[in-house]
């Protein structure tokens, strides 16, 4: 097996790695669109602080602890890493689909311009899992 047809076989197995990550994604999204929340509704231009103070340990109201239970369950599914992972394999299809067309040839900068959604999605599962450790915060 040649180099060349590794590169597009990682190629074929991130755009299927892609399809498969964004299904999952777009059902998450929607569910969470659906999805009734506990909180009563707030005033239109009320700016919500709940995972602000539950961070800074600040003193909440019982719908600030409901806003903030709502968020951190919805942000703590596994279904949430669906979304950096669909960036992620995006930029893997990215850098192998153009190590695959350059047949043996030296990389240029453009083959790894697909580095960007990778790290970007890194940030994203790193944020997700910051904000899930905050349910150990929330009181009882």
């Amino acid at each position: 097996m040649t180099t060349s047809s590794l590169w597009g076989i990682l190629a074929i197995i991130a755009f299927i790695t892609i399809w498969i990550c964004a299904t999952v994604a777009f059902l998450y999204t929607r569910e969470l669109r659906r999805r009734d929340y506990v909180a009563d509704p707030l005033p239109i231009g009320y700016q919500p602080g709940a995972l602000r103070k539950l961070r800074a340990g600040s003193e909440m109201t019982d719908q600030e602890i409901e806003m903030a239970r709502d968020l951190l369950a919805a942000r703590g599914s596994i279904k949430a890493f669906a979304i950096p992972a669909t960036l992620f394999c995006l930029g893997s299809f990215f850098v192998f689909g153009s190590l695959e067309q350059l047949h043996g040839h030296p990389p240029s900068e453009r083959t790894f311009l697909g580095i960007i959604p990778m790290l970007t999605a890194t940030n994203l599962s790193v944020q997700i899992i910051r904000s899930a450790r905050l349910k150990r915060r929330l009181p009882t």
